[in-house]
């Protein structure tokens, strides 16, 4: 793709962005929204018809005699998935457990389509799901894994992460393959043809159902109603208050699934360079306090972000926000670390999930950090050991689509 198409198409994504937040109130973004909520009454019909399909039982969800642990949300990007997905499995397989997480593999480098024709023409077998680790070894970079399944095998030895859109195609493989005996499925709420045992649906406190439209005029993949699919509901990004309003109209629809509350905490800083398992590439929290530093992030809610650093007592002299999965180039980072330089900052900081896109031979000119974060139980359990054990080896609530 050339740079001016890359630019053009940056450039209108943030376009509709804006207008799906309401942040344009243009003429032409108003002719823009009708025509994006028209398309958005389209995608309802097709998206409750799917799980109609699979209510009559005309399409089938498939068994594959495991526990299947299903991680997802309503709406599209930003409520804090990978932290809980890596929780999980970490808590699993310290209890014996053999687990595989599958993703779809988001933005990752998909195999060329030269190759997929040929595969196509010759009848060749189905390739095998992408192994981003095999338990042992990271296998692929975040290019061709995407951003979160590289995380999660490059901060989980012993669990088992592939890459692949059939998730029933990688769960049967990650099974006969590497014996393994749960599967999680990362971003999986709307992938119906796995049968999931547990139905965690995760909801964005600071922004749980965007304007309420479906997409492409609103945020979410599915109406609200269908919360009640959910077995058991965590309520991220909480500051510890109740919210009362968020927590009725979760009751309306889905009345008996337990609410877990829990809030994403800051770690520690670790230097861009330093070999993640290395704790010498580390700095305390109190690092930032005082300190003049530069950020930069391509995340869902970068809003959130930058509040750590506040809160954490930093001096942000500037932040700069890319889109949800930007690939930065060089020039994109050669820009930010001028301003860093022309606004004497002292490091530059960004996120955990968009330092695993930076090649290990981009040369900073400054310190580079990223913030890594980790998901806090502050209502619903004593701690999160507790929800794992309540969660996946006490009764199971079977998911529900009774829509």
């Amino acid at each position: 793709m050339s740079s001016w198409l890359k630019k053009k198409l940056t450039g209108f994504e943030a376009y509709t962005i804006e207008v799906i937040f309401g942040r344009r109130e243009d003429t032409g973004a108003a002719l823009y929204a009708a025509f994006l909520q028209a398309l958005s009454y389209l995608f309802s019909g097709i998206t409750q018809a799917r799980l109609w399909l699979y209510r009559q039982r005309i399409l089938h969800d498939q068994p594959l005699g495991c526990l299947v642990v299903v991680v997802g949300n309503l709406t599209v990007g930003g409520t804090g998935k990978t932290p809980v997905v890596e929780k999980f499995a970490r808590a699993l397989r310290d209890r014996g457990r053999r687990v595989a997480i599958l993703s779809r593999g988001y933005k990752s480098k998909a195999p060329p389509l030269w190759r997929r024709g040929l595969n196509w023409m010759t009848h060749a077998s189905v390739p095998p799901p992408r192994i981003v680790s095999d338990g042992t070894t990271v296998l692929l970079d975040s290019e061709q894994a995407g951003d979160e399944p590289f995380m999660l095998a490059r901060t989980l030895p012993g669990v088992v992460v592939l890459v692949d859109k059939d998730r029933v195609k990688a769960g049967t493989f990650a099974i006969k393959r590497f014996g393994c005996d749960t599967l999680v499925l990362d971003d999986g709420f709307q992938y119906l043809p796995l049968k999931g045992s547990l139905n965690l649906l995760l909801v964005d406190k600071t922004n749980p159902f965007g304007n309420g439209h479906l997409l492409p005029r609103g945020i979410l993949r599915e109406p609200i109603k269908h919360v009640r699919r959910a077995s058991y509901i965590f309520l991220t990004k909480s500051d510890g208050r109740r919210d009362l309003e968020i927590e009725t109209l979760i009751r309306q629809h889905n009345p008996n699934a337990d609410l877990i509350e829990c809030a994403h905490r800051p770690q520690y800083l670790h230097r861009f360079g330093v070999p993640i398992d290395s704790k010498e590439g580390r700095q305390p929290l109190s690092f930032l306090r005082g300190r003049k530093v530069g950020a930069f992030c391509g995340i869902a809610a970068p809003e959130s972000f930058e509040k750590f650093l506040r809160e954490l007592g930093a001096d942000l002299r500037f932040s700069r926000r890319f889109l949800d999965h930007y690939r930065f180039g060089p020039e994109d980072l050669a820009s930010v670390f001028k301003e860093g330089a022309d606004r004497r900052v002292e490091c530059i900081i960004t996120t955990e999930k968009d330092a695993v896109r930076l090649t290990d031979t981009f040369e900073c000119p400054l310190p580079l950090y990223h913030l890594r974060l980790e998901i806090e139980i502050i209502r619903g359990a004593t701690d999160f050991d507790e929800a794992v054990e309540r969660i996946c080896f006490g009764e199971v609530p079977l998911p529900r689509f009774d829509l």
